[in-house]
């Protein structure tokens, strides 16, 4: 989630947001809370065919519960649910319920603290009313754009590399989000440096994480913090109809104005900081958004 003032947006209210500075790239991100040692469901005896998860799934996600996220764990073949302290046992009973005959297949962890959208990472980035992270520097041909989380470009806002607005960035020229969680900027202004590096991480390529790995991110708020890949293709309900799907599920910590930030591994670029739970203290479980695809759909590169 991401701490923010409430403005209209396509007629939807948005949140108040917190923006962060930090320094190294500009970057906008979201972060997600670390998971909490809690009560989890035993796997079940039962093994779930692929069709069976995909209708658990799809339960899930009409029983349209805020604060919880959900992914297929390919070792047990079981459906795990992420649900955070906003969750109510009669929530989580409602979740049960809407499983109906894949009940079985539904694994409910709990995480503490709030998942949610949290603006800011590597280097802060400032919209009118609201800051985050600039994620990665990108480019087609001779034309440099970046990349944060689509939450972050929500509306289409300018960018401004100072919270008065009297460096202009440039506009927003794409985004996505909910479904998705991305977005890109377009560098109009050409005293604002767009160098290919995470703070002074180079990166050279994108590439998609595997579970296990050993991940970094990079915020405006908490800075540099770095984790474990514990899931693929989750999907997350940040409430208000806001669902994001296909994210990446991880240990790192992260904190409000955390959004948009880089997740990478080297000089890899891996996502795009999205949202969770938890905080740099404690420890959190945080999600991203995969920077392949936003590469692929708006056809740039890293560099």
């Amino acid at each position: 989630m991401r701490n923010e003032r409430t403005i209209p947006h396509s007629g939807v209210a948005r949140r108040t947001r917190l923006i962060a500075v930090a320094s190294g790239l500009v970057a906008l991100g979201a972060v997600a809370v670390p998971t909490a040692a809690g009560a989890q469901t035993p796997a079940p005896a039962t093994t779930f065919s692929a069709a069976q998860l995909t209708a658990a799934g799809n339960a899930v996600r009409g029983a349209d519960v805020a604060g919880t996220a959900w992914r297929v764990d390919p070792a047990t073949r079981t459906l795990v649910v992420t649900a955070d302290s906003t969750v109510s046992t009669a929530q989580i009973a409602k979740i049960r319920q809407a499983a109906g005959s894949t009940v079985g297949a539904v694994r409910i962890e709990r995480t503490t603290g709030w998942i949610r959208k949290l603006i800011s990472g590597g280097d802060a980035i400032y919209a009118p009313s609201w800051r985050c992270s600039l994620g990665f520097n990108v480019r087609s041909g001779s034309t440099y754009y970046f990349l944060t989380a689509g939450h972050c470009t929500d509306g289409k806002p300018p960018w401004y590399t100072n919270s008065s607005g009297s460096t202009s960035i440039g506009p927003t020229t794409g985004s996505s989000f909910p479904g998705n969680d991305y977005g890109i900027v377009k560098y109009t202004n050409s005293s604002v440096a767009h160098a290919g590096t995470v703070g002074s991480q180079d990166i050279t390529s994108a590439g998609n994480p595997t579970v296990g790995q050993t991940v970094t991110r990079r915020g405006s708020t908490t800075g540099v913090h770095s984790g474990k890949v514990t899931g693929l293709n989750a999907t997350v309900n940040y409430g208000s109809g806001e669902i994001v799907s296909g994210l990446i599920q991880t240990t790192v910590c992260a904190e409000p104005g955390d959004s948009g930030g880089p997740l990478y591994a080297g000089t890899k670029a891996l996502g795009l900081t999205s949202g969770g739970s938890g905080d740099c203290t404690s420890g959190g479980t945080t999600f991203f958004q995969p920077v392949t695809e936003a590469l692929s759909a708006y056809g740039v590169s890293v560099y």
